[in-house]
């Protein structure tokens, strides 16, 4: 019976990463309330996931705020170079859709819009995992997450597809929107870094695995 409170039980730590799923969330929310600082949760909620989920290193609490304060300029300045884009390819396809139902033939081409904003979203899955897992220029940032979203297609796709079930739960069940966030990094992170490790040098990754177990030890 004393197993079931054992830390090291699967069963508690199971739930112990369900809560703090919901506390990751909880608090990227709270952080994205000001909107302009969405870029600085996304990139924060992502090291911290990573750090204390996937690896059970640190508080989620310190880790999503020390990441959010260290990467908050750069983080910020691509976060809105994106947005501004997004609104602006958004707003084109409005107006052609827009054409479209009133018989413009020439309307239909809302459908190239509807391809960037996706290809936009699938730069950005990338764009934020770069910022917290690797220090690197503002350039250099958005080049490699885009090379990446190509040279890595299928499992762009996979994130993509993954995104939209998740935002299709939440439309079903509005409840699990306390959830969706933190969960769906959770699930990229067990994406993304197998990618990552293609382009870490041997040095840096058992860097990091020494880090990881003298945690543990």
């Amino acid at each position: 019976m004393s197993n079931i409170f054992n830390y090291n039980n699967k069963l508690f730590s199971a739930f112990d990463k369900v809560i703090n799923i919901f506390c990751l969330s909880l608090i990227w929310f709270m952080a994205c309330i000001p909107v302009f600082t969405i870029g600085a949760s996304c990139t924060a909620l992502y090291y911290a996931v990573n750090k204390v989920i996937r690896h059970g290193r640190g508080y989620i609490w310190k880790e999503f705020w020390s990441s959010f304060r260290s990467n908050f300029k750069q983080a910020t300045v691509i976060w809105l170079i994106f947005l501004l884009i997004g609104l602006v390819m958004g707003a084109d396809w409005f107006i052609m859709f827009q054409f479209m139902k009133a018989g413009a033939a020439w309307g239909k081409a809302f459908v190239i819009f509807v391809v960037m904003l996706v290809f936009e979203i699938a730069i950005w899955l990338y764009v934020y995992p770069n910022i917290a897992r690797f220090e690197n220029t503002n350039k250099a940032i958005v080049k490699n997450a885009a090379l990446m979203s190509f040279a890595h297609l299928p499992k762009t796709i996979l994130m993509l597809v993954i995104l939209l079930i998740i935002a299709f739960l939440v439309y079903l069940i509005p409840f699990l929107l306390i959830f969706a966030p933190a969960a769906f990094i959770a699930i990229q992170n067990g994406i993304i870094e197998k990618i990552f490790l293609r382009y870490m040098s041997e040095e840096d990754i058992a860097k990091e695995e020494e880090r990881n177990r003298e945690y543990f030890n």
